[in-house]
């Protein structure tokens, strides 16, 4: 068993985690697994599953329970994110729901807002999405051309966002848009949109290489009038706002690749444990055994890593270089597993009923969403060289104040 060679994880070592755990384990194996192949088909999986996830508390876990949440750390968030990432399950999109929106509402939303939104999402009764990323404009959040103009007692909103999960079956989604567009007062703000709204519009589910079960589609907003009590935070601080919480959806994203290289390894030691070659099991083979060896190493280093990024988060001290470090490696780290692990699985390896072909094609975005990983390395860089770049801006300001005086 691959736990034989793994240190024991005292993040998830209490009563209540291990509890959490098979309770976790019981919904996926008895209300998910068996559904996937349908939710492929369909291209999203079902509301009540959602509706499911929120009778047992498994939405939401670290919200008030003021707001309906489990009031419980975010190690329990962790947990479940592991637990369905070994799975493989990439359909349900409970963790962008409960570990980025929610939290953007817990902490910038008005008393108001939370009483609204919060109990329902933790209930599984509307699910939610966050418009970021356009047609023309990945990362760079800055350049976003969605824009909100201020028409007194409400704004009108006009764009388009891509690539959004949970986008189709999504009830209300945090909305990232151009403020006081042309002005001095020009910024990003975030406003909540619910699907209901006039003129907001959704996208045909995309047919993607992998998580085909998630309803990820475009978003189209055709002079939809949002109410000036949508508005998430103060207007012109979203981009401040989203690069805040950005640390901890890269962190989120780094729990999914973790747990899905220990669910990818798991597999491939059953599998080549009882499938045989040359009269004997391919894991007799030291290549095999080499090969494992090697990707459970790896796991283990970045096990130790995420315990204790999951820790600062809880704490709310995860920096956004160790959230990016976090991300990056992790995610490079799970690619490789994957690889290395349909590689022992041979032809099956390519076939769509293994769960691992799944893994291989589900995880390869992980490296390009919550901002790339050539973005990480940026963040990263930033931080190392957080003085130099400082000076080198103060001196092209005072260049440029030469040049106008």
């Amino acid at each position: 068993m691959l736990q034989n060679v793994l240190l024991e994880r005292e993040i998830y070592a209490s009563e209540e985690h291990k509890m959490m755990q098979k309770m976790i384990q019981d919904f996926i194996n008895n209300e998910i697994i068996d559904h996937t192949e349908e939710w492929e088909e369909k291209g999203m999986v079902s509301r009540d599953i959602w509706e499911r996830a929120g009778e047992l508390g498994l939405l939401c876990i670290d919200m008030p329970e003021d707001y309906g949440g489990s009031g419980l750390d975010f190690s329990f968030s962790a947990l479940f994110i592991e637990e369905m990432a070994k799975e493989g399950l990439s359909g349900p999109g409970f963790s962008l729901h409960s570990d980025i929106v929610a939290p953007y509402l817990l902490k910038y939303g008005t008393e108001a807002q939370k009483q609204k939104y919060l109990p329902l999402m933790a209930a599984g009764k509307i699910i939610t999405s966050i418009g970021m990323t356009e047609p023309n404009c990945g990362s760079d959040l800055q350049a976003i051309k969605t824009n909100a103009v201020d028409k007194g007692d409400h704004y009108l909103v006009n764009g388009q966002k891509t690539f959004i999960t949970n986008g189709y079956m999504s009830d209300m989604s945090i909305v990232a848009v151009k403020t006081n567009v042309g002005t001095a007062e020009e910024g990003v703000s975030l406003l909540i949109m619910e699907s209901h709204f006039e003129g907001f519009e959704k996208g045909i589910p995309f047919k993607k290489i992998g998580m085909k079960a998630q309803d990820t589609c475009e978003l189209f907003f055709d002079n939809v009038k949002v109410p000036k009590e949508n508005l998430l935070g103060e207007e012109g601080l979203g981009f401040k706002i989203m690069m805040t919480e950005l640390a901890r959806e890269r962190l989120s994203v780094a729990l999914n690749a973790i747990g899905g290289a220990e669910g990818a390894i798991e597999k491939t030691m059953a599998y080549t444990s009882t499938r045989t070659a040359f009269n004997k099991p391919i894991a007799g083979f030291q290549n095999t055994q080499f090969k494992l060896a090697e990707c459970a190493t790896q796991l283990q280093v970045h096990q130790a890593f995420l315990d204790r990024c999951t820790l600062l988060v809880s704490d709310h001290k995860l920096t956004a270089e160790s959230a990016s470090m976090a991300k990056y490696s992790a995610t490079e780290m799970h690619g490789k597993v994957v690889d290395e692990c349909l590689q022992l699985f041979g032809g099956y390896g390519y076939i769509w009923d293994y769960p691992i072909a799944r893994m291989y094609a589900d995880n390869r975005v992980a490296r390009i969403y919550a901002g790339t990983n050539e973005i990480m390395k940026v963040l990263i860089a930033r931080g190392l060289f957080k003085e130099l770049f400082q000076q080198m801006k103060a001196k092209k300001k005072t260049t440029k104040s030469q040049k106008n005086h």
